[in-house]
């Protein structure tokens, strides 16, 4: 007998996506600047990619919030991706990522299509694993 595939909705890690919201606003520009400290500097980023990560379609000014967070994604690279203190870690590998896959799909699809819910599940998963790397120092 053929061993039978598994299906891609099969997901045994237990996390799932947050559902999609339509009530994500446009932040503060301070949510969007780096203070230069790799830990709360990954937090506000990924903080801000929840929020890209979890809009759907028909969120006011969904275009708006996901450049604003390209740009801030592109800057976080260029930012930490030139310090080898940084690059070494855990986090930051994963972080890499998550930015690349979604800069992926805004770069595929635009900006006025959510990211799909398998995506959203991966994403979350590496959201999960940054976060528990930077609390354990790594």
């Amino acid at each position: 007998m053929p061993a039978l595939a598994k299906d891609d909705d099969d997901d045994d890690s237990g996390v799932k996506a947050p559902p999609l919201r339509t009530d994500a606003v446009l932040q503060a520009r301070d949510k969007y600047e780096f203070g230069r400290k790799y830990k709360a500097d990954t937090k506000l980023m990924i903080d801000n990619m929840k929020i890209v990560t979890d809009m759907g379609r028909g969120t006011p000014q969904m275009e708006d919030i996901a450049k604003a967070t390209r740009k801030q994604m592109i800057e976080y690279i260029s930012l930490y991706r030139a310090r080898p203190e940084t690059t070494k870690l855990p986090s930051f590998s994963v972080m890499y990522t998550a930015i690349n896959t979604v800069a992926g799909h805004y770069a595929s699809y635009g900006y006025k299509y959510p990211i799909p819910e398998k995506r959203r599940v991966r994403l979350a998963e590496q959201y999960l694993e940054v976060e528990r790397a930077l609390a354990r120092g790594k």
